[in-house]
């Protein structure tokens, strides 16, 4: 089937293939690029690396908070990759085993996890056989949450790896400052 043409004439195929050769810069409607200014070069001799001084960030907590989240996580992702299990799937898992016919919507409120999200991440676990959605026995229109032998099996392995995880999070905070935080945000 041709493709179709769209107002500028061209194909959609024509356009893109024109817009990649085009210079960068403003795109107009029919793909063709309008010259761009050229920009000056910095006169600063300070290379890519990152910048000292952060300004009013400085005093802002959500900025370091954030910041100390990423450096968690990808310490978590890392830790957690041999088990191909990421740190929403580890929590998924982790209530589940402490709550037993645990409820979805229970679980997504416990973990703050909205409904869709939620049930593309279950739907993952359970195809790979490391969970069960079972009809509850309270109510019919609910599933009751149970976690299988293999995963079982497959959280405990990711928590000797969380444990070691928290570990060297401890060793690189100090334990003051880890036992600060954690008081601090779980209150």
């Amino acid at each position: 089937m041709p493709a179709k043409p769209v107002r500028s004439g061209k194909t959609v195929p024509q356009r893109k293939a024109a817009q990649a050769k085009a210079p960068r810069g403003k795109r107009t409607h029919a793909g063709t690029a309008q010259a761009k200014p050229t920009a000056k070069p910095a006169t600063s001799s300070r290379s890519a690396a990152a910048a000292r001084d952060i300004g009013a960030l400085n005093g802002h907590l959500g900025y370091f908070v954030r910041r100390l989240q990423i450096w968690v996580f990808q310490d978590f992702i890392r830790t957690l990759s041999p088990l191909e299990i990421s740190p929403a799937q580890f929590s998924v898992l982790a209530v589940i085993h402490a709550n037993e016919g645990l409820s979805q919507a229970e679980l997504g409120h416990t973990l703050a996890i909205e409904r869709a999200r939620l049930v593309r991440l279950l739907d993952r676990l359970q195809r790979r056989d490391l969970l069960e959605r079972l009809p509850s026995s309270a109510d019919g229109r609910r599933h009751a949450l149970r976690l299988t032998p293999s995963g079982q099996s497959t959280l405990k392995q990711a928590r000797a790896l969380a444990e070691r995880h928290e570990a060297g999070l401890l060793t690189k905070l100090g334990e003051t400052r880890y036992r600060a935080l954690m008081d601090a945000l779980r209150s």
